[in-house]
């Protein structure tokens, strides 16, 4: 979980840096590019969260 929140946080920073700054364009699509990666990394390795037994 904290490698999918960093990892998004990483994505919103370079798209941020990307859309602010004139001429880089490629770091936008670099953080869109690593968000979908993140998401799909997510999504394939089952985003819930494991059964746990309950306490006696």
């Amino acid at each position: 979980m904290t490698l999918f929140l960093l990892l998004v946080l990483v994505a919103v920073a370079l798209g941020i840096i990307g859309v602010a700054s004139d001429g880089l364009g490629y770091l936008l699509a670099i953080g869109i590019a690593v968000f979908a990666v993140d998401v799909a990394f997510a999504g394939a390795r089952g985003f819930r969260r494991a059964k746990r037994r309950p306490l006696r």
